[in-house]
């Protein structure tokens, strides 16, 4: 089974070799590494040059927002399951690929686990703790979702109900993710941290991004058919209180 794992960047050469490497020193052999980026001016396409032919595809050009650029990485990979892997973050040990294709199946068609927020500086520092739990379809009227890092799909999930809205600017992944559990795609957890995501992020980098990522996860429960939305946005969000004390 073939893992594609695309990377989205832009502007940011201080952690993409982090999230590079931690894709390198997988365990597991058979991956496919692509890197999107959106035309950086910093440096950052030159850290990714810099690893040669261990980036098996890597595009640098304009796009119009983060899910256009992962919409693109799609279209590119070769893989049976894909993920993403964002320039910020980097997996949480050596053995997360492995482990998560073993739990793939012929009926098994995505795999999440655990993610953990962790200090800029310093991505052993746990800021946050986001533990998944199995997944059952009343629990998304309660505003659940799995960590979307975290989220192996298999490649024919986006054949079949297709790639990201690229009208959301930070909640697409969100109504993605709301489109497939809704139509019954069958994952399974892995009670296990996979993912080590450095704090900062476009979705929690000011009060104001916090706002229009309510104002988009509203709107996509609303076009997803959530019931009770305004409960299920509440409860989404004090769940983030939870992750805090978890820590």
């Amino acid at each position: 089974m073939k893992v594609s794992v695309i990377v989205s960047v832009f502007n940011n050469k201080g952690t993409i070799s982090d999230a590079i490497q931690s894709i390198i020193l997988q365990n597991y052999e058979h991956i496919e590494c692509i890197v999107i980026d959106a035309g950086s001016t910093d440096g950052t396409v030159e850290v990714v040059k810099s690893f040669g032919n261990k980036i098996n595809v890597f595009v640098s050009e304009s796009d119009n927002g983060i899910y256009d650029g992962l919409n693109k990485g799609i279209s590119l990979a070769t893989g049976d399951v894909i993920s993403f892997l964002h320039s910020d973050d980097v997996y949480d040990n050596k053995n997360v690929i492995s482990n998560v294709v073993r739990l793939f199946s012929n009926d098994v068609q995505g795999v999440y686990g655990d993610l953990v927020y962790t200090h800029r500086a310093d991505v052993k520092k746990v800021v946050r703790y986001w533990k998944s739990g199995i997944f059952s379809t009343p629990l998304l009227d309660k505003g659940w979702m799995p960590p979307h890092p975290t989220l192996f799909l298999r490649s024919g999930v986006y054949h079949q109900y297709g790639n990201f809205d690229s009208n959301y600017k930070i909640a697409g992944d969100y109504d993605f993710m709301l489109r497939i559990l809704k139509a019954g795609v069958l994952v399974r957890y892995l009670p296990s941290v996979l993912y080590r995501m450095r704090m900062g992020g476009k979705s929690n980098r000011s009060i104001k991004n916090l706002l229009n990522k309510s104002k988009e996860d509203f709107r996509a429960m609303k076009k997803n058919g959530i019931n009770r939305p305004y409960l299920a946005l509440f409860y989404k969000n004090s769940s983030k209180i939870m992750q805090l004390i978890r820590r």
